[in-house]
């Protein structure tokens, strides 16, 4: 029987996420050469890549096994394995009971709250611990890490709960759910229905695991949960950051703005690599562009009202300047640092990715066992809350665009809320309160999750990381984000038919600018526009926008 709790599990496949055509490389292999990258991870997770261990890494895998079971024949005492957990690591468990123990963690530990998470975001995180295991530091059975990968080519996903992990012995409470499966315990998706892990098992043939000794503290203990969702948040990230550029790149040319301020020699000489990527990346978008404006054509006009200013000794006012806001002149230097943060996010959770993050560390040649704290979430953690404060920046930014599109005073011709016959008809005006709306709950969300640390579990957990929390709201923030970019394009592209602009847009803004007009019609009386806006947003879902290519972090 069916939980009620799970009854609202996301199925496997949800509307709005990127499922692309099945890749024709059958099989991503699951190594200890730190080689699993954000890309593989990804295909894994939303493509249902295949996977598989490699014959090395099982060897490996087996003698670091070899090398605990002496030790737990000697009698050493080894955390976790035969002393108690956390702030009962004093109590010592009996040899006859070592195996119970380890089932008894994942029980006790799945203590979850709040809505499922996506399965996307469970199969990131299986990946991510199964590859973490086979780094071959934490003295499981290769049978561990293999029977990981496959649950996952059966496409059999855990249901885990949202909130309950606090980022310090990792992701506890979510990555015991999601062991638990393996065991037959608790609930599943499988075959677009939520069932009794048991009973998606049993169907695939597969029998439940019997933990050993670690063996439950191999599955919980690191930053599964936390390095997913990064993952899968720094690929949303990137795209969506390509895509704003493009939309930035579609309202300079709306608002007959100047290519000028992109110019390589301007951004060359500040010197900042994410400054001049941005810039190159706003000319090439422009290029070929009949509607942005050079600045000399601009000075030439001016030029006449200056001579006339001179001859007439008054004050001439013009309808144009030499320089636009900075939310057009100072791209490249607001949003250069975005470039460069990606960069830096990237790096760290593919080191974290391939990295052995459990507790403790049993050393597969030596034997020694390392007792530390490898699971702690920081580096994820601040990855994700300084990644946060750009997505916030983006919206901003997009914000001010959206402002300047809608007024008459700054839009350059263009009527009021983008409307055909202002007055009767009210154009854009309810999409831009939407718009303030969205970016005003990102602004929300973009705080520091990692300076709320609290103590917990008898004060051994007494400074948390808060990772997961801050990967979380940043993935919050990303789904946010994608409705604030479709709204920003559908205005752009308003602006751009108002000029009758279609036609003479630059090489990289026009595919998009036809992508859009296939999903939504231009705007010439009013109607309700939350249909244009899901619409749009499931282009970028789906990635369906064909960039000429994504925007290159910059990794130092």
């Amino acid at each position: 029987m069916k939980e009620d709790v799970f009854a609202t599990a996301l199925q496997a496949e949800e509307p709005t996420e990127y499922s692309p055509k099945r890749d024709h490389n059958p099989v991503v292999e699951i190594s200890h050469r730190n080689q699993l990258t954000i890309t593989n991870l990804i295909r894994i997770a939303r493509s249902f890549l295949r996977t598989k261990i490699d014959p090395a890494c099982r060897a490996m895998l087996a003698r670091g096994r070899t090398r605990l079971e002496q030790k737990i024949a000697n009698g050493e005492t080894v955390y976790g394995v035969n002393t108690g957990f956390g702030g009962n690591s004093k109590y010592l468990i009996p040899p006859e009971q070592l195996a119970l123990h380890q089932t008894n963690l994942l029980r006790f530990l799945s203590a979850g709250t709040g809505p499922t998470l996506s399965i996307t975001i469970v199969r990131a995180a299986m990946i991510a611990r199964a590859n973490a295991l086979a780094q071959g530091w934490s003295g499981v059975r290769p049978i561990i890490v293999e029977r990981l990968l496959e649950v996952l080519n059966r496409r059999i996903t855990p249901v885990v709960l949202r909130w309950g992990s606090v980022g310090a012995s990792g992701d506890l409470v979510p990555s015991a759910q999601i062991a638990r499966a393996l065991l037959g315990e608790g609930m599943v998706s499988y075959r677009g229905e939520i069932m009794p892990a048991s009973e998606a098992l049993s169907q695939e043939g597969l029998a439940p695991l019997a933990l050993e000794p670690k063996e439950g503290l191999g599955l919980v203990n690191g930053t599964t949960m936390m390095t997913g969702i990064a993952a899968i948040v720094f690929e949303e990230a990137r795209y969506l950051f390509s895509l704003s550029l493009v939309a930035i790149a579609m309202i300079a040319e709306a608002l007959k703005s100047s290519p000028d301020y992109y110019d390589a020699r301007i951004h060359t000489i500040k010197n900042h690599p994410g400054q001049i990527a941005v810039a190159d990346r706003l000319r090439a978008l422009l290029e070929g562009s009949e509607l942005a404006v050079g600045l000399e054509e601009i000075r030439e006009r001016l030029a006449v009202l200056g001579s006339r200013a001179r001859d007439s000794h008054t004050v001439e006012v013009a309808s144009e300047s030499v320089q636009s806001p900075y939310s057009l002149r100072c791209v490249p230097q607001g949003l250069g640092p975005v470039c460069e943060t990606l960069g830096q996010i990237q790096q760290t959770i593919e080191r974290e990715l391939n990295s052995a993050n459990d507790n403790p560390l049993v050393d597969p040649v030596s034997g020694d066992v390392l007792h530390s704290g490898n699971f702690y979430g920081a580096h994820i953690g601040r990855a994700m809350d300084g990644l946060k404060l750009d997505l916030c920046n983006i919206a901003n930014w997009l914000h001010s665009l959206v402002g300047l599109l809608m007024d008459s005073r700054f839009s350059n011709g263009l009527p009021d809320s983008l409307s055909p016959q202002v007055g009767l008809y009210q154009g854009f005006k309810g999409l831009q309160l939407s718009h303030s709306s969205s970016v005003t709950a990102i602004r929300h969300l973009s705080g520091p999750s990692c300076i709320h640390t609290m103590p917990t579990e008898q004060f051994n957990q007494d400074v948390v990381s808060l990772g997961t929390h801050a990967a979380m709201t940043a993935f919050d923030i990303v789904e946010m984000l994608r409705d604030v970019v479709a709204m920003t394009l559908l205005a752009a592209a308003q602006a751009v038919d108002l000029r009758d602009g279609g036609n003479n847009l630059g090489h990289g803004t026009q595919p998009v600018f036809r992508a859009i007009r296939r999903v939504s019609s231009f705007l010439d009386e009013d109607r309700p526009l939350d249909r244009d806006i899901a619409a749009v947003s499931a282009l970028i879902g789906r990635r369906e926008f064909q960039l000429a290519e994504l925007i290159n972090p910059f990794v130092p």
